[in-house]
């Protein structure tokens, strides 16, 4: 990582530490915000507002954490995403890389796509087009 990289990660360790109550050192690249940072779903309004704060950025509603895929009956087919829920995830999580989840795009693992890293790259996005 660049020095800037590096600021910005540490920056997102501080942010999720106090978010999710874990130390610091818990927060690696991988870790998942749900499965290894014990995040539950109202976490993600905190860490949303957490890191508008720390960086000075706008995030709008749905836009690092999309909501709207769940809720909309096109998209699922039983506890799967279908082919359109899938474009339909790639256009809202350019940040995230979709290939493992494409193989198996179970609803029940859609909660693996939110990791440290993802929200890394949304936050570098987000600061390069400020």
């Amino acid at each position: 990582m660049d020095s800037d990289r590096d600021d910005v990660f540490s920056k997102i360790q501080n942010v999720l530490s106090d978010a999710l109550g874990v130390d610091t050192e818990e927060v690696v690249s991988d870790a998942t915000l749900q499965g290894d940072l014990g995040a539950e779903s109202i976490d993600f309004l905190d860490i949303v507002f957490r890191l508008e704060k720390a960086f000075s950025i706008k995030i709008p509603r749905g836009e690092l954490f999309p909501d709207d895929i769940l809720n909309n009956p096109e998209y699922l087919d039983g506890d799967r995403i279908t082919a359109s829920g899938l474009v339909k995830l790639k256009e809202a999580l350019p940040h995230t890389d979709l290939t493992e989840f494409e193989k198996s795009p179970d609803v029940s693992k859609m909660a693996d796509l939110f990791t440290v890293d993802t929200i890394l790259k949304y936050v570098e996005g987000r600061l390069a087009a400020a």
